[in-house]
């Protein structure tokens, strides 16, 4: 059984965007082309947060808040070039702002769960060796009751698995 359902896109406020030597064409508001072959691997491409300081980041929150009671799915919407890969990486803060833990996801779906102790997160977008791919969205689903719904999974579980 799945709760609440989130998606998240890559909205065109660019702040939060790996922008050096990069291109990116905003098609549709789910087909974001991002190209940048001299980009290093581990560098965030892009963020999304939970919380946000409206008047600093001129952004509001593109994550939902979720909590350390539940566990969640997170599904990436993503076509990378053969053997090519990225990587999100979630990063939960306690309500002072300090780091409470993270997560690396390698596959296109996974199960997770925040610490107790989580006040906000963010998500982050790291590249894994690509070069260019095509970002459609991200959900969040909510599990509850400790049973999980089947979904239809991909051919392929990494985010190297699409061809452009």
């Amino acid at each position: 059984m799945t709760g609440d359902k989130w998606t998240i896109y890559w909205e065109e406020y660019s702040s939060d965007t790996y922008l050096y030597g990069s291109e990116v064409f905003y098609h549709k508001k789910d087909d974001v082309e991002f190209k940048n072959s001299r980009m290093p691997s581990g560098t965030i491409i892009k963020q999304w947060y939970s919380k946000t300081n409206y008047q600093m980041q001129k952004i509001e929150p593109a994550l939902p808040m979720i909590d350390g009671e539940c566990s969640y799915r997170i599904i990436v919407h993503m076509d990378c070039l053969t053997g090519e890969n990225c990587l999100l990486r979630l990063v939960f803060y306690d309500k002072y702002g300090k780091e409470a833990d993270s997560i690396i996801i390698k596959d296109k779906e996974a199960d997770f769960q925040c610490p107790l102790r989580t006040y906000s997160y963010k998500l982050q977008l790291v590249n894994g060796g690509a070069t260019q791919f095509h970002f459609h969205s991200i959900i969040i689903r909510e599990i509850r009751n400790g049973t999980e719904e089947r979904f239809q999974k991909n051919k392929e579980n990494s985010f190297a698995c699409q061809t452009l």
